[in-house]
C-alpha cells in the first residue's frame, strides 16, 4: 500500500503509520510510559485543589509534574527495524492478523446485543422505578445551562446561567457531564421513546453544532484548546481528553440510537482535529512524549474511536484509537501480572474496555485474554461483596481488603465500566460467571447509588466501612444542579440503559435467545418473530424463591411460528434442591447452578414457561488472606448484599455446626402492619417517641430514610399471641403490648421504676415486665393513645410538656384524672411506623444484640454495616 494514499478524504500521515506498526509489533518497551500517578490522579483531590486558596498545598501536589521533562526528538523511532519501515504493502499487523486468520470482523461467534428500542422494563420492577427517576432528572435539566460554557468558549451569546460543581465555568473538567447527557438521553429515548426527551437532546446537539461551526476547526469543547497545549507540554491540567471522550461518545450514541446524522458529522470533524494534534506531538517530539501524556486520565478514548472505526471503516480512526491503548498498563495485563495496586482505578478500567473493542475488530486473542485476566484479577483480589472496587479512587494491595473499609469505597464510575468488561466477556464466551458478576454489580453497585426516587440525587462513593452511611462520606449525596461529578455522568447513563443486558441473541438457522437477568420486561424479538414477556415476582425474605414466568406473542408475519431456542441462566446463588421449571403443566429437569436451561420449540400464545429457583442465604469472606481477618464476612441473599442497621457493633457468634437459617430468620410480611410511631406536638413543632442510644427521648419528627426515622419506629408485640392479627395500629387498642425498636430486634422498651427514664433491654434478660396496655388517649382526642404499665397500674409513659429535642421519657403515675397537663403529656398520636421493613428483611442473632438485615440498595441515609465479624462460639477475635 502507498502510505500517502487517501482514505475517505483524509491523508494518513506516514509518521503515524510507522508508529502504529511499531506499537503493534511490540518492538519498543513502554518503560517511558510510567504508571506512577500522583495524588492528582484523584478527581476528588483535583477538584478540591482547583478551588483551594492554599497555595503551598497546590505547589506540593504539582511537584510531580515539574519533574516531568519533555523528551525532545524522536529517538525511540530509530529502534524500529528497517524491515518494517520498508513494508509498504501492509498498513498494520492488525490487518495482517485478520487476513492470516480469515477473520472478517463479523464477530459471528459472539452473542448479539439487542437494541434498547426493543426492550421495555415492566412497571412492577425496581429497575423501572430507577429508570423513571432518572428520566425525571434528565427532563428537568435545561439546555441553555448545559451548553453555557460551550457557547462561551465559542464566543457565542450565553443565555441563562451555567450549572455549578464540576460543570462550573471555572472547572477544567466542564463539559464532561454534557457528553454523558448526550449518551444518557440517547439511551433513555431508545428505552422509552419519550418525545420530550428527544426534543431536548436534539436541541443540545444542535447547540453544540453551532459552537463547532463558529470555531471552524472541528474543535468542540466547553474549555479552550489551551488545556491541550498544557496536556502536551506535560503541565498540570485536569484530564482534557477525559472530557473529549465523553463528548465523542455522546455524539456517537446520538447517531447510533437516535439516528442523528449531524452528530456523526460533528464527531468525525472532532476526531480529525485531534488526529492532527496527536500527529504533531509525535512528529515534533516522540512517541515517548505521547505516552508520557497518557499518565493524565484520557477516559475511554480508545473505546470510542474503535467503535467509530466500526461505523466508518476509516483506518485513521483505528490508528488514533490504538495510540490511546496505554501500553504500559495493557502490557502488564498481557503478561498476566497482578500489579495494579496503586493505580487510579477508573483511569485504567476504560482502557481495558477499549482493548476489548480492539479484539472485536482484529480477532487478536491477546486482547481477549487481557480482558479476562483483568476481570479475574479485580474480582479475586480487589473487589468487595457488592462487586465494586477501589478505595479513595485507587486500587489497594491485593487480598488486603479488610483494612480498606471506610467511607470512600467502590467508586460508582468503576462499577459502570466493570459492567462493560463483564458484558463483553459474556457475549464472547457465554460463561455464566460473567452474567453472575453483572447481576451482582448491577444490583448492589449501581442500584444502590440513587437516593430512592429523588431525581438527580446520587452518590460518588459507596461506603462499606462499619457503621457508615451513604449520606456521611466525603461527598455525601450530590445535588441536582451543583455537583455533576464523574459519577453523576456514569450514573445517568447506567439508569438509562438498564434494559441492555437482560437479553442477548445467538444468530443462526434456529435463532437463540439468552436471558441472563431476571427483570420484569418485554422484548420485541425480531429474529424470533415474537414478543416475549418476562414477569418476575417480587423477591421477599419469607418465601425464598425467584419465580419467573415467560409468555409469548408470535407475530403475524412470514416466518412466524418458526422454532427458536430459549436459554435461561441458572445463577450460582441458586439451590439445586427445589428448583423447578415447566412448560405449561409439564415439568422439566433443571440443571445445576452456573449453567443454562435450554428449550427448543415453537412458542405460541398458549405456551407458558415458568422457572422457580430457591434463593440461598450465604456468607462471603472479605478478600483478605491475613488470618486475623478471616472472620470478616458479608451476608448475601441471592444477588442482594444484606447490611445490618447498626453503627456501633458488628459481632456475631455462631455454633460451628449451625446453618445460616439457625441464626438468620426472615421477617414475616405481616410485621409491617405492627409498626407504629408515637408523636406529640410541643410548641410549634412535632416530636416523636424515639430510641436514642437505648434511652427513650422525644425528638423532632424525622425525615424518612434516616437513622432518626428508624429510632422513631417500633413494632407492637402482643402479649396474647393468639389474638387476631392486627391490620391497623388502632386494632391493638385494649391489648397488652411490648414495644420493640425496629432496628434492635429482640430488645424492648422497659420500665426502670416509677420515676426513672425508660430504657431498652433484651427481652430475655430477666427485666421487669415490659408490658403496657395500649388505651385510648387520656387527653380524649381522636387518634391518640396512652400506654399504661401492666405491673404499675395508673402509671403511664410520660413525656412532659413544652420540651425540646432530647427530653427524656419516664414512667409517671397519675394522681388525679383531672390533671390536664398529665393527660396531655401521656397522650400520643398513634400512626403507622415512619420506617418500614423492606420485603427482603431478616434478623441476624448477634453476640450482644440482634441485627435487622436489609438490602444495601434500599437505604438512603441510614447507618449500616456490610461486613460482620462472624466467629464460631469458641472465641471472638478482633477483625475490625
Amino acid at each position: 500500500m502507498n502510505l500517502s494514499v487517501k482514505m475517505k478524504g483524509f491523508a494518513l500521515n506516514p509518521v503515524l503509520v510507522v508508529v502504529i506498526v511499531f506499537l503493534l509489533f511490540g518492538c519498543c518497551s513502554g518503560k517511558e510510559c510510567t504508571n506512577s500517578g500522583t495524588e492528582l490522579s484523584s478527581h476528588t483531590l483535583r477538584y478540591e485543589l482547583f478551588f483551594s486558596k492554599n497555595e503551598s498545598r497546590k505547589a506540593e501536589a504539582l511537584t510531580r509534574y515539574a519533574n516531568l521533562k519533555p523528551a525532545r526528538g524522536s529517538g525511540s523511532l530509530t529502534l524500529l527495524p528497517r524491515r518494517v519501515l520498508r513494508e509498504e504493502e501492509e498498513f498494520s499487523r492488525a490487518i495482517k492478523y485478520q487476513k492470516m486468520k480469515n477473520y472478517d470482523g463479523s464477530n459471528s461467534n459472539f452473542l448479539k446485543e439487542l437494541s434498547l428500542h426493543d426492550v421495555r422494563l415492566g412497571s412492577d420492577s425496581l429497575h423501572w422505578r430507577a429508570q423513571q427517576t432518572n428520566l425525571e432528572y434528565l427532563l428537568m435539566l435545561d439546555v441553555d445551562r448545559l451548553v453555557w460554557s460551550f457557547r462561551s468558549t465559542a464566543d457565542l451569546p450565553t443565555p441563562g446561567s451555567p450549572y455549578g460543581g464540576w460543570e462550573a465555568p471555572n472547572s477544567e473538567l466542564r463539559g464532561h457531564f454534557v457528553g454523558h447527557y448526550l449518551s444518557a438521553t440517547a439511551q433513555m429515548w431508545a428505552s422509552t421513546h419519550n418525545e420530550n426527551l428527544k426534543e431536548k437532546m436534539s436541541a443540545v446537539v444542535a447547540a453544540l453544532g453551532e459552537c463547532q461551526e463558529k470555531m471552524g476547526t472541528g474543535y468542540l469543547s466547553a474549555f479552550p484548546f489551551e488545556l491541550f497545549d498544557r496536556f502536551e507540554d506535560l503541565k498540570p491540567v485536569w484530564a482534557p481528553y477525559y472530557t473529549i471522550h465523553k463528548i465523542l461518545a455522546g455524539l456517537l450514541d446520538q447517531y447510533k440510537l437516535a439516528g442523528n446524522a449531524q452528530a456523526l458529522k460533528m464527531l468525525t470533524w472532532m476526531v480529525e482535529h485531534f488526529y492532527i494534534r496527536v500527529q504533531n506531538v509525535i512528529s515534533n517530539y516522540s512517541i515517548e512524549r505521547h505516552w508520557l501524556s497518557l499518565n493524565e486520565e484520557t477516559g475511554g478514548m480508545n473505546e470510542v474511536l474503535y467503535n467509530l472505526y466500526n461505523i466508518t471503516g476509516d483506518k485513521k480512526h483505528f490508528v488514533l484509537a490504538h495510540l490511546f491503548d496505554k501500553p504500559c498498563f495493557l502490557g502488564l495485563l498481557a503478561m498476566q501480572a497482578d500489579d495494579i495496586s496503586g493505580f487510579h482505578a477508573n483511569t485504567h478500567i476504560p482502557i481495558v474496555v477499549g482493548s476489548q473493542m480492539r479484539y472485536e475488530i482484529t480477532g487478536d486473542p491477546l486482547y481477549k485474554a487481557i480482558g479476562a485476566f483483568f476481570l479475574d484479577t479485580v474480582n479475586s483480589s480487589h473487589s468487595y461483596a457488592t462487586g465494586g472496587t477501589s478505595v479513595q479512587e485507587f486500587w489497594s494491595d491485593p487480598k488486603r481488603m479488610a483494612t480498606t473499609l471506610e467511607t470512600e469505597n467502590a467508586e460508582s464510575c468503576t462499577a459502570y465500566n466493570m459492567l462493560k468488561i463483564s458484558r463483553n466477556l459474556f457475549r464472547w464466551t457465554k460463561d455464566v460467571a460473567y452474567a453472575d458478576y453483572y447481576e451482582r454489580a448491577m444490583t448492589n453497585g449501581v442500584l444502590s447509588i440513587q437516593r430512592g426516587t429523588d431525581p438527580g440525587v446520587m452518590i460518588y462513593m459507596l461506603p462499606l466501612g462499619h457503621g457508615h452511611s451513604k449520606a456521611r462520606s466525603y461527598h455525601g449525596w450530590g445535588t441536582k444542579f451543583d455537583s455533576f461529578w464523574c459519577c453523576y455522568g456514569t450514573g445517568i447513563e447506567s439508569f438509562s440503559k438498564l434494559g441492555d443486558s437482560i437479553y442477548f441473541e445467538e444468530e443462526g438457522k434456529v435463532p437463540g435467545l439468552y436471558i441472563i437477568q431476571y427483570i420484569s420486561s418485554s422484548l420485541d424479538w425480531k429474529s424470533g418473530q415474537m414478543v416475549l414477556n418476562q414477569k418476575v415476582d417480587p423477591v421477599v425474605s419469607w418465601d425464598p424463591y425467584l419465580r419467573v414466568t415467560l409468555t409469548f406473542s408470535p407475530k403475524k408475519t412470514q416466518g412466524a411460528g418458526q422454532p427458536s431456542i430459549i436459554n435461561l441462566r441458572i445463577p450460582v446463588w441458586a439451590y439445586s434442591s427445589g428448583a423447578k421449571a415447566a412448560i405449561n403443566a409439564q415439568d422439566l429437569p433443571v440443571p445445576a447452578p452456573s449453567s443454562f436451561l435450554s428449550f427448543r420449540r415453537k412458542w405460541s400464545p398458549d405456551v407458558k414457561l415458568t422457572l422457580q429457583l430457591p434463593i440461598t442465604l450465604r456468607t462471603e469472606a472479605i478478600k483478605d488472606d491475613r488470618p486475623e481477618y478471616a472472620s470478616l464476612q458479608a451476608i448475601l441473599y441471592g444477588p442482594y448484599v444484606l447490611v445490618g442497621l447498626t453503627n456501633s457493633d458488628w459481632n456475631i457468634t455462631t455454633d460451628s455446626a449451625a446453618s445460616l437459617s439457625d441464626w438468620i430468620t426472615p421477617i414475616p410480611a405481616s410485621y409491617n402492619c405492627h409498626l407504629i410511631s408515637l408523636s406529640q406536638e410541643s410548641g410549634n413543632s412535632s416530636f416523636v417517641f424515639s430510641n436514642s442510644k437505648q434511652s427513650l427521648t422525644m425528638e423532632r419528627f424525622p425525615e424518612l430514610g434516616t437513622d432518626a426515622s428508624l429510632h422513631a419506629t417500633f413494632r407492637l408485640i402482643l402479649e396474647d399471641s393468639t389474638s387476631s392479627n392486627i391490620s391497623l395500629p388502632k386494632d391493638a387498642i385494649g391489648e397488652f403490648v411490648m414495644l420493640e425498636p425496629i432496628n434492635y430486634p429482640g430488645m424492648v422498651v422497659v420500665q426502670q421504676g416509677s420515676t426513672e427514664s425508660l430504657g431498652i433491654a433484651n427481652f430475655d434478660s430477666g427485666i421487669d415486665s415490659p408490658l403496657f396496655q395500649l388505651v385510648a388517649g387520656l387527653d380524649g382526642k381522636d387518634g391518640s393513645v396512652s400506654l399504661e404499665s401492666k405491673t404499675q397500674k395508673g402509671c403511664f409513659i410520660y413525656s412532659g410538656v413544652n420540651y425540646d429535642s432530647g427530653s427524656a421519657i419516664k414512667l409517671k403515675c397519675r394522681l388525679a384524672s383531672s390533671d390536664a397537663v398529665f393527660n396531655q403529656a401521656s397522650s400520643f398520636k398513634l400512626q403507622h411506623g415512619i420506617s418500614k421493613y423492606h420485603p427482603i428483611s431478616f434478623v441476624a442473632e448477634g453476640l450482644i444484640r440482634n441485627y435487622l438485615l436489609t438490602p444495601l440498595l434500599s437505604l438512603k441515609d441510614e447507618s449500616y454495616t456490610v461486613y460482620f465479624n462472624i466467629q464460631a462460639s469458641k472465641g471472638l477475635r478482633s477483625a475490625a
